[in-house]
């Protein structure tokens, strides 16, 4: 293998980031590779591979993963028409975004949005059904120590972060087998305005402390203790209905009480390698000693 300078990888990492963020930024125009590589301002040929290489799937299937996983959020919390949520999300024809999205979501949007797997917590709410219910666990978690990358605003958007993070591992050629993928949460969405919402989207790796960190990457630690983790399998779009229904009924039924300390999740699966139906997530709730 050829081995790359330090100067070499911050080039790609910085290219990489700006690429990342310019898709975050412009979901509902036109991307194409020739476009997203005058961004990077690499040739078409070359900015394909240099991400590729990194990413392990193509510009065109994170693009169209990304802009689906968004509309899926809107679709599940917020009140946007179809129509709307498909202007947002780059596609000029609603026929084009419902066929993607039916290929992607296993529905179309319309029927995703009343009948897909978030609805499941709801039903569970109203009726009174709790511990019963959902896969929920107590476990002794013992602290560990994670590669932070930080992120501001919508829990939706915390895939910019992870995006950047993992291109920053790709480029040191750190992405392997051991590699746990986390993200901490430290606001109640319902509570803060959701662009003040603070998460970290984070990794654990063998050998951390061995990892020569930049500006934009930190170490920070788990706490160890007691935790309600519920292992939930479905779209990342489902987590907030998830998470009211573990905080505001399962919580309530089990005569424990949370910790002053934020939720973690830890995702199981790879979003570049399965559907969103089959994504699994331990969502993490630190509960007070008994």
């Amino acid at each position: 293998m050829v081995s790359r300078s330090a100067s070499q990888m911050h080039l790609d990492q910085t290219r990489f980031q700006t690429v990342i963020d310019y898709i975050y930024d412009h979901m509902d125009e036109k991307l194409d590779l020739d476009k997203l590589a005058e961004v990077a301002c690499v040739s078409p040929y070359h900015w394909h591979r240099i991400y590729r290489g990194l990413m392990g799937e193509t510009l065109a299937s994170s693009i169209k993963r990304l802009r689906l996983h968004r509309a899926a959020g809107q679709l599940v919390n917020s009140s946007a028409t179809v129509d709307q949520i498909a202007k947002t999300s780059g596609y000029t024809r609603l026929q084009s975004f419902t066929r993607a999205f039916s290929e992607t979501y296993g529905m179309p949007p319309a029927k995703f949005r009343s009948d897909g797997s978030h609805t499941q917590f709801k039903v569970k709410i109203t009726e009174g059904r709790t511990t019963e219910m959902m896969d929920v666990n107590l476990q002794q978690v013992e602290s560990f120590d994670v590669l932070a990358m930080s992120h501001t605003g919508s829990y939706m958007n915390i895939g910019n972060a992870f995006e950047k993070l993992f291109g920053w591992l790709g480029v040191r050629g750190l992405i392997g087998p051991q590699l746990r993928s986390v993200g901490i949460y430290y606001s109640d969405p319902d509570a803060i305005a959701e662009n003040d919402l603070q998460s970290d989207a984070c990794i654990a790796l063998p050998k951390m402390n061995d990892i020569e960190l930049d500006s934009s990457i930190e170490r920070k630690s788990i706490a160890s203790g007691e935790y309600a983790v519920l292992l939930h399998k479905g779209p990342y779009s489902n987590m907030r209905s998830a998470y009211q229904w573990l905080y505001g009924e399962w919580l309530a039924n089990s005569g424990r009480e949370v910790a002053d300390q934020p939720a973690f999740e830890e995702y199981l699966n790879n979003p570049r390698e399965v559907s969103p139906a089959e994504l699994l997530t331990h969502i993490y709730m630190p509960l007070k000693p008994q």
